[in-house]
């Protein structure tokens, strides 16, 4: 598991673990990487997904301790770029691809050979509502997470038939450490907020729920889905906002 170290990752480590799966978590950062593997079921590997060996050693890991791979849920991911004319701007989107696309790349190259000796399995990839459609000033990110949706789709079609499922998640406004900026700025938390039907942004451990679904038998005929858990946010094109009341009657109909 990347990107365990946190936010949805942190809460997927922690959900596996609890319901007997032993989990290896990696993250870049040590000091989160210490907090989850102090949780019982946990083995951390300090290491970049866009290094080609990190995700090697997290398969070779899973397999040496354990004897065989049955998930692999790729949530690492980047973001941040400045606007497409500046400078920097090239630069910015070769660093996020290199986590959001190339990792998840090779993650699942990583992966597929372990599933396979182990009779099957399943892929989960994080990818975002941001790679559905287009926002504002994020460019890169949606850009990166567009080609990751669709890396699942297609690679979902080159395994299937040997038994291993790859399918993704596609997160909306959720509450986590990359997010805490924005939702301690009240008024934005709240226009955000004001834009997803159901009204609030997701815990992690909700979307860790989505994680277990798409991984566990009970997803055993979905492969190459990109499932949004979004509050409803990505059922809308955006012009009007949800309603928060029922409309008056109309007479007559």
């Amino acid at each position: 598991m990347t990107a365990a170290g946190s936010g949805i990752g942190r809460a997927t480590a922690e959900l596996f673990a609890a319901r007997g799966f032993a989990v290896i978590a990696v993250d870049t950062d040590p000091g989160r990487l210490a907090e989850v593997s102090e949780v019982d079921g946990v083995t951390p590997l300090l290491g970049d997904v866009a290094e080609e060996e990190t995700n090697r050693e997290m398969v070779a890991l899973a397999v040496r301790r354990h004897g065989r791979l049955d998930v692999a849920v790729l949530n690492a991911g980047a973001g941040g770029a400045p606007p497409l004319e500046h400078g920097g701007a090239i630069a910015a989107l070769d660093a996020i691809h290199a986590v959001n696309v190339r990792g998840a790349a090779l993650g699942i190259r990583a992966a597929v050979p372990a599933l396979r000796a182990a009779g099957g399995g399943a892929v989960v990839v994080t990818a975002s509502v941001a790679g559905l459609r287009g926002d504002p000033y994020t460019w890169a990110y949606n850009t990166t997470k567009a080609a990751a949706v669709n890396l699942v789709r297609s690679a979902a079609l080159d395994y299937a038939y040997q038994g291993i499922r790859i399918n993704a998640i596609a997160p909306g406004l959720t509450l986590t450490a990359r997010t805490a900026a924005v939702h301690e700025d009240a008024e934005r938390a709240r226009e955000l907020s004001r834009r997803i039907p159901l009204g609030r942004w997701a815990e992690p451990r909700e979307q860790a729920e989505v994680i277990w679904f798409l991984a566990s038998p009970a997803a055993s005929y979905i492969t190459g889905a990109v499932l949004a858990s979004d509050g409803g946010l990505s059922a809308s094109n955006g012009i009007f906002f949800p309603p928060t009341a029922d409309p008056p009657p109309t007479e007559g109909l």
